[in-house]
């Protein structure tokens, strides 16, 4: 379909000072037909259940025509003008127009009708963005491009190629620059809760010293090793799985989720000879997991601590960055801070697809008292806080990570949080996740999967 426009045309039929409609009649309307659907698998002014799309569109089914059903769409599109009045409306990444396009995006895939989205794409001609939904994770799936005639059909073959063929999986790295915070606990018990939620789980122990996963798991090194992989292409890093397997009532060994373990070859990459012999450096695990995205609902990667080869792989190989903190660890909130604003900037540079994010903190271990949150307050205070001219203000950038449920007149200093409880830290003992043994442990890691990853 794309070969029978005239994109060359179409760009120099809108003008410099189009507003909404004339980007949607002489733009979007023939961006859907390239994307491969026809005019009647789209609908306008799509009802999400807050407030209205300007575009939605799904393939139809059999007898079911999308635009006379209006019922779950696959993708959802907010388009703007290149001007709106007299004002110039400009999309690129990080302006005013920019922001309130990916919340407004954001909101649509989140709302009550859009549970079956899985795409969004914000537009105003000159610009364009496509983002993923993963249950209640919205991300770049691209950048924000810059259209022009030269790349437009490049552009256009990248986003149908991502409607076409979706990953399944949410990579998920478990990381915080500072060590003690219950990484690995977080990662195990994650795992096995999102396995009791009937979700495919693969499990990547990334640690070269501690690897503490796999021996909180009771698992070995195979013959297949993470290690080699990294270095000999010829290697199936599929011979690397080892399944995690609990007897059920009646005796038998049951999968629970799949591993990659950590082995006693990665600590050679620890010396800067042996991680140069790794092509594409810290970006290969990326390339290794790939071929796992669309066997699995989850992939969790278990990080270790500091910015090393590794941690900076784990996170260049992930969709999303979950980071525990603790809420009597100073450090560990001052280094989701060194996360965000300095090793995510960074990752999302080499990457160039908008990825990965990184989502609001949560207190792990939390053993809360009025005096300890109130310190724990006060330093997210401290950290947030920017001087203005004369005045201080709380960092917009930072605020959504560590005070998420403020919004722009109140500031509601509510963090998540998993309490402590014996069974957890025990567990590893065990060789068993703590979800399995005790209802508790259970609720408190569904709570956390429900915050961050599924709807109720």
């Amino acid at each position: 379909m794309m070969t029978t426009i005239n994109w060359n045309e179409v760009l120099d039929s809108i003008s410099e000072n189009a507003e909404e409609p004339e980007v949607e009649d002489r733009f979007v309307k023939r961006l859907l037909n390239a994307l491969g659907f026809t005019s009647d698998e789209w609908v306008q002014q799509f009802k999400t259940g807050k407030g209205s799309a300007d575009f939605a569109a799904r393939k139809n089914h059999d007898e079911d025509k999308f635009s006379v059903s209006k019922i779950n769409p696959y993708l959802i599109i907010e388009v703007k003008g290149r001007v709106s009045g007299k004002a110039i409306m400009n999309l690129a990444e990080g302006t005013p127009t920019y922001k309130k396009a990916k919340e407004q995006i954001t909101g649509y895939l989140l709302a009550p009708k859009c549970q079956t989205s899985q795409w969004g794409m914000i537009t105003n001609s000159t610009d364009i963005q496509l983002f993923r939904k993963h249950g209640k994770i919205v991300l770049p799936a691209t950048d924000c491009m810059r259209i022009t005639k030269d790349n437009i059909i490049e552009i256009i073959t990248k986003i149908k190629n991502l409607l076409e063929n979706p990953p399944k999986a949410l990579t998920i790295c478990i990381y915080n620059d500072k060590g003690g915070v219950g990484k690995t606990t977080t990662t195990i018990n994650l795992a096995a809760i999102l396995r009791q939620q009937h979700k495919k789980v693969l499990v990547v122990d990334f640690d070269p010293q501690q690897g503490d996963l796999t021996d909180s798991l009771g698992l070995q090194e195979g013959k297949v090793k993470l290690s080699d992989c990294l270095v000999d292409e010829a290697l199936n890093v599929k011979e690397t799985l080892q399944a995690f397997n609990l007897k059920d009532k009646a005796g038998l060994l049951v999968k629970v989720f799949d591993v990659i373990p950590s082995d006693s070859g990665l600590s050679k990459f620890m010396a800067y000879d042996y991680e140069a012999q790794i092509e594409k450096g810290s970006a290969r695990l990326r390339d290794l997991l790939e071929i796992f995205v669309r066997n699995y609902d989850y992939i969790l990667i278990d990080a270790p601590t500091n910015w090393t080869f590794f941690s900076k792989s784990c996170v260049i190989a992930s969709d999303v960055i979950l980071m525990p903190t603790e809420h009597n660890n100073f450090s560990s909130l001052k280094n989701a801070a060194k996360v965000i604003k300095g090793f995510l900037p960074e990752v999302k540079k080499l990457r160039q697809d908008g990825g990965p994010i990184a989502l609001p903190i949560f207190f792990n271990k939390h053993k809360e008292t009025e005096a300890s949150i109130k310190r724990a307050n006060a330093e997210i205070k401290a950290i947030l806080t920017l001087k203005k001219g004369e005045n201080y203000i709380l960092d917009p950038n930072l605020l959504p990570y560590y005070w998420p449920k403020s919004t722009k007149t109140v500031i509601d200093t509510t963090i998540f949080n998993v309490p402590e409880y014996e069974v957890v830290s025990s567990a590893a003992f065990s060789r068993k996740p703590a979800v399995f043994q005790h209802k508790k442990a259970a609720e408190y890691y569904l709570k956390l999967a429900k915050e961050y990853f599924l709807y109720e």
